[in-house]
């Protein structure tokens, strides 16, 4: 196990209580910032109807079944939230960004059993299958780096190499998850779009270009209320500390130091449990560190994928 970017001091902003001032406090407007890298522009949008009963909405690019990457979203994103960064990818990466079920475009189950983390792993499968891909390498944040762990552990088959940014092992015991999913399970339709504005806004440290942040926003307007509820119940019900050692895959871990929901303490407990880790620390940088720098990440990711 090996720790890149070594952090002398942290100081780490509490994700719960960032949420919680700007729910009381008026709108706090974000600085413009040019958020790096191309637009879009190479991406191919599409769905597809998988066996598990679900149609996904999923992004694309490039060709081939060598060198794909999947790459798995957060709590209430979608495809977009991957946009910068395959984009900024080399060539030769054959690129899927998924919008799992219950997010942005993709079908939206009313119950809410669901949306437990196993029905997420079962559509991953589902659409390597469906494209007759063999190995990836996966890639996920957040919410979609707990279900590539499962995925990691299940299928050790499926998976080349595994990229986890933002990541925890246990959602189960994170006050912050716990807390905020207090105030979701209150939620009602139409939820209020500045709520969402500040959610998204509290995950990164560094201001986002205005219409980046506006187009995360929109994609989380897009999921219903049932489905922030369920969605989140099925993540705080996930504690894989004990089946860590399961991964095989040679696997990066990537994190921000001003990451307020997941600690170093979690990145600790993840590189100790998955014997073929690597530490990638990013100063500076919150739990959105993907969006904050996508053209270094994307550079980061390459290396690895590289390797």
């Amino acid at each position: 196990m090996k720790t890149l970017g070594l952090v002398s001091r942290l100081s780490v902003f509490g994700f719960g209580l960032t949420l919680i001032a700007c729910l009381i406090n008026p709108l706090v407007a974000v600085a413009h910032q040019s958020c790096p890298g191309h637009h879009n522009h190479n991406l191919h949008l599409n769905t597809v109807d998988l066996n598990t009963g679900v149609t996904l909405q999923y992004a694309e690019r490039g060709h081939g079944k060598g060198n794909v990457v999947v790459f798995l979203h957060g709590y209430t994103d979608s495809w977009f939230s991957f946009s910068s960064v395959i984009e900024n990818l080399p060539g030769r990466f054959h690129a899927y960004a998924i919008t799992q079920r219950g997010h942005g475009d993709s079908d939206k189950p009313e119950v809410a059993s669901e949306y437990e983390i196993d029905r997420f792993v079962n559509d991953f499968i589902a659409f390597l299958d469906h494209f007759r891909i063999r190995r990836v390498s996966l890639v996920g944040h957040s919410m979609g780096s707990i279900i590539a762990q499962r995925i990691a552990m299940d299928h050790p088959d499926r998976i080349k190499k595994l990229v986890l940014i933002g990541a925890t092992a246990d959602p189960s015991t994170n006050p912050e998850l716990i807390g905020l999913k207090q105030y979701v399970d209150t939620l009602e339709d139409p939820i209020d779009p500045d709520f969402i504005y500040n959610f998204q806004a509290s995950t990164v440290y560094n201001p986002l270009e205005e219409e980046f942040l506006n187009r995360v926003v929109m994609e989380s307007q897009k999921v219903p209320a049932f489905v922030w509820k369920a969605a989140l119940t099925g993540l705080v019900n996930a504690d894989y500390v004990a089946e860590l050692p399961s991964i095989t895959a040679p696997t990066l871990i990537v994190w921000g130091d001003k990451d307020g929901l997941f600690l170093m303490d979690d990145q600790i407990t993840l590189e100790a449990g998955i014997s073929d880790s690597t530490l990638l620390v990013y100063e500076n940088a919150g739990h959105g560190l993907h969006w904050e720098d996508p053209i270094r990440f994307a550079y980061d990711l390459a290396a690895f994928l590289f390797r």
